[in-house]
């Protein structure tokens, strides 16, 4: 019997209509243009306007997901939301993205792993979908990181914006899914590095939800070592060289650790899907904001094999690898 694999069928994606420049932002802070794009590779960011909650962008790229799939809401029994930033400290942003689609059943809960949020949640998904607790999944990274900010830190404040990207995965467990669909997922976690990535607030800690306080030298001096045995990790796994990769989607941290990555793996830039000098970091929403925009100008195709990366506060870390598309039988429905 073939195993069970959980197929991607649709990716879509949110953006809010604001956009804030790096002229625009150093006219409130003590930076400018020029700084930004040399440290970072940032040069503008989105970023949600007053009204709109992280459930709002979900909900967003979720429809476009869906509608990318051709698939309708009553098909779907499960969403997982990444996010860092929730609407409440509960219910669960997920649960509002379930209301606002109409699905009355199944289940829907968020995951927290910060910047690996997305593969965290690929994982979660697919392994409720493999074992066959759930058919049909909507994953979604969703992100108002700017809320967490404190604008008057530059050397935060003008790494991060807001948005929000979604699969839709599927189980299938015919004989020519073989191949296609998650592959794999490796996740993992550093307790002990809290101090370089993090937020100094919390309902427990001051009931406030506190800024973003980062070691920037230590997060890339981490970042470089353990994205690179996560990536080998993944490959060795699935019994798969660099040279099997089409693309590498990696999160849109800082360009310096993305040029990094791929000069590691020897992967040529035009395999790399690099949004950041656009989006900023949009922690849990990179990857899968990266994906969408990547398949919708058709850089991605069916049948390509993808690989994931992502390193977050925590710290957390993890890698995956997707073959995009479906098979034969199951046509009709694509990443788009």
């Amino acid at each position: 019997m073939t195993a069970r694999r959980s197929l991607l069928l649709g990716c879509g994606s949110y953006l809010p209509d604001r956009v804030l420049s790096n002229d625009e932002l150093a006219e409130r802070v003590d930076t400018s243009d020029e700084w930004i794009v040399q440290r970072t590779g940032i040069r503008q960011r989105h970023i949600a306007a007053e009204d709109e909650l992280t459930s709002d962008l979900a909900l967003a790229a979720s429809r476009s997901a869906l509608a990318a799939a051709g698939l309708g809401v009553d098909e779907v029994d499960l969403i997982v939301v990444a996010t860092t930033t929730p609407d409440d400290t509960f219910p669960s942003t997920a649960t509002r993205v379930q209301a606002g689609l109409g699905m009355r059943r199944g289940a829907a809960f968020d995951v927290q792993a910060v910047c690996a949020g997305f593969i965290y949640a690929v994982s979660v998904a697919d392994s409720l979908i493999r074992t066959g607790q759930f058919e049909c999944a909507i994953v979604i990274g969703a992100e108002t990181f700017t809320r967490i900010l404190d604008w008057q830190d530059r050397s935060t404040c003008v790494l991060f914006g807001d948005g929000a990207g979604a699969i839709v995965l599927r189980g299938d467990s015919s004989p020519d899914s073989s191949g296609y669909g998650v592959l794999s997922t490796h996740l993992h976690s550093d307790g002990r590095e809290r101090e370089i990535l993090y937020v100094d607030g919390g309902p427990s800690r001051s009931g406030t939800s506190g800024h973003v306080r980062m070691n920037g030298r230590e997060v890339y001096r981490h970042a470089v070592s353990k994205l690179g045995r996560v990536i080998d990790e993944a490959l060795t796994a699935n019994r798969l060289s660099v040279d099997d990769v089409d693309w590498l989607v990696p999160h849109q941290a800082n360009r310096r650790i993305i040029d990094s990555m791929a000069a590691r793996m020897k992967l040529p830039p035009e395999k790399v899907v690099c949004t950041i000098e656009r989006h900023a970091n949009t922690s849990a929403a990179s990857v899968p904001l990266a994906l969408a925009e990547a398949v919708m100008d058709g850089r991605v195709k069916p049948g390509h094999l993808v690989l994931f990366e992502a390193i977050g506060g925590g710290l957390v870390w993890g890698a995956g690898l997707v073959r995009i598309g479906v098979p034969r039988h199951a046509q009709g429905s694509h990443c788009a």
